[in-house]
């Protein structure tokens, strides 16, 4: 066996260190990264359709609007720069960033932006949140950087509604093909999207936001339905975070995983069972209420998210500004609600159906519900009901249905008992004069003690059974930073994520 010179040896490791350096692993910083979804959304236009799986993909990162929420649920500015209210909170006058361009480089000046609110205030308007929109009287454009606008009636929530995602800038030459060629003026610009499988974003080339440019290159969303195909895809390596964790079965089982971060947050999902006021039995409060009082939430939660979850009692967080903990109002009595079917008609209870979406926290909490109501002799009938398209079309559009159950995401939305045509079918003057003397407020105090009111109001009248808030599940690898712990308003915003190794 020849014996190796100590030089040669010397030489062979410098040459391996030399080759070392030269990587292109060990030179360059991670910056990509590729989360995983459970969703995947129907079009990446938030300001024509509702589900928040659009802006989970596109918000803050391809789209941005006048104002942006944080990761704190704060209102700071983002398009506009600056802006001033009227004393008589009527008009609101922006100042708008200059040198803002849009992806395929047309500019962004006071006529996109007022495009953009006409488009989603007009009669052919599909934006999911028109109803924010309706406030505006009229748009004054005096020069390419300033917007008047002037309202019919003051808004303390106008500027939180226009850092919603239905609420981005849009740019007039592509406004009609953003559904599936997103172009905004956001970090990132869209590249691809395979459907049934992921959307790639890249970096933008130009930003306005220069100092602040991502530090990923890349981001691709990977679309898995599927809880434990999640679980394997994390483990593997195959996804980097998933922001969103579908199986709280199995969350408990990654806390010791040491590449894994796993972080449990708060968001705005509000689990609700929705009741249509436009059939019998659902006509009735008695009823109404007879169900909610067969319903133990607790047990529900820690049946269907294995504990997972905040009980309710109306349509509001307890993250919210105001919020009142009104769980007791028609607490779980299974003796007391067999009673108010009775005293409604139905002494032998009566049979009914359940549109579940195909989410993993809808069909379990629809069987824990179906087992809670046979309790007080309801038989319920799940009928799985694809999400989001046909639950759209059937449901939330064509209300055929008697129960369903979906998790409404967005932040301080409790005005959707005030729409008219709204898929409850609920109305009540109480509430929404409740609801309008919140929205127009602009002392804190006096808006916060208007949706006070109207909590009380949906948790007496109950036109949907108000069962937990769901957590935020998420699971990333430990070496990335600035995703967002909490969820004050859907989102996957990449703006601060990075590699930190």
């Amino acid at each position: 066996m020849p014996i190796l010179s100590s030089q040669f040896l010397r030489m062979t490791a410098g040459a391996l260190a030399l080759l070392a350096m030269a990587s292109p692993a060990a030179a360059e910083p991670r910056d990509t990264i590729t989360l995983g979804m459970a969703i995947e959304p129907a079009g990446l236009d938030p300001t024509i359709a509702a589900p928040v799986a659009i802006g989970q993909v596109v918000w803050q990162n391809v789209f941005e609007g006048l104002t942006r929420i944080d990761a704190k649920g704060q209102v700071l500015p983002q398009l506009a720069e600056s802006w001033t209210v009227s004393d008589d909170g009527k008009t609101v006058t922006f100042r708008l960033r200059e040198n803002v361009a849009f992806h395929n480089g047309a500019a962004f000046d006071s006529a996109t932006a007022k495009f953009t609110l006409d488009r989603a205030r007009g009669e052919a308007s599909t934006n999911p949140q028109k109803q924010f929109f309706q406030v505006i009287d009229r748009i004054e454009t005096p020069d390419a950087a300033t917007l008047v606008l002037h309202l019919k009636e003051p808004s303390g929530n106008l500027l939180y509604w226009l850092a919603w995602p239905a609420s981005v800038m849009v740019e007039p030459g592509s406004a009609e093909t953003n559904r599936a060629q997103p172009v905004g003026t956001g970090p990132f610009r869209f590249a691809e999207w395979r459907p049934g499988d992921r959307v790639r974003l890249e970096r933008a080339d130009r930003y306005w936001d220069d100092a602040n440019r991502p530090a990923l290159r890349e981001a691709q969303f990977r679309f898995i339905a599927d809880a434990q195909a999640q679980a394997a895809a994390i483990r593997s390596g195959d996804v980097d975070a998933i922001p969103e964790f579908g199986a709280p079965e199995l969350y408990k089982s990654f806390e010791d995983d040491p590449r894994l971060a796993s972080v449990v947050g708060n968001t705005e999902l509000k689990v609700v069972a929705g009741m249509n006021a436009r059939r019998k039995p659902f006509d009735d409060a008695r009823v109404r209420r007879a169900l909610m009082m067969a319903v133990d939430r607790a047990g529900l939660v820690e049946a269907a998210m294995s504990g997972y979850g905040t009980p309710i009692g109306s349509h509001y967080t307890p993250n919210d500004p105001g919020y009142v903990d009104l769980t007791g109002v028609a607490p779980y009595d299974p003796e007391a609600a067999k009673a108010l079917l009775a005293e409604a008609g139905y002494p032998d209870g009566f049979k009914t159906t359940i549109r579940t979406p195909q989410m993993t926290y809808a069909t379990r909490s629809s069987e824990i519900l179906q087992a809670l109501l046979a309790e007080i002799g309801v038989t319920l009938e799940i009928v799985p009901t694809e999400f989001p398209a046909v639950w759209v079309d059937q449901v939330l559009k064509g209300h055929d249905f008697d129960m369903t159950i979906v998790a409404h995401a967005e932040p301080l939305d409790i005005g959707i008992y005030a729409r008219d045509n709204y898929y409850f079918g609920y109305r009540s003057e109480a509430f929404n004069a409740a609801n309008q003397e919140a929205e127009r407020a602009l002392d804190e105090a006096t808006r916060l003690a208007h949706y006070g009111r109207a909590q009380e109001i949906l948790a007496q009248d109950l036109p949907a059974l108000y069962l937990f808030v769901m957590p935020k599940l998420g699971l990333w690898d430990k070496r990335i930073t600035g995703l967002w712990a909490d969820e004050p308003i859907p989102s996957n915003d990449l703006t601060d994520v990075r590699w930190t190794e």
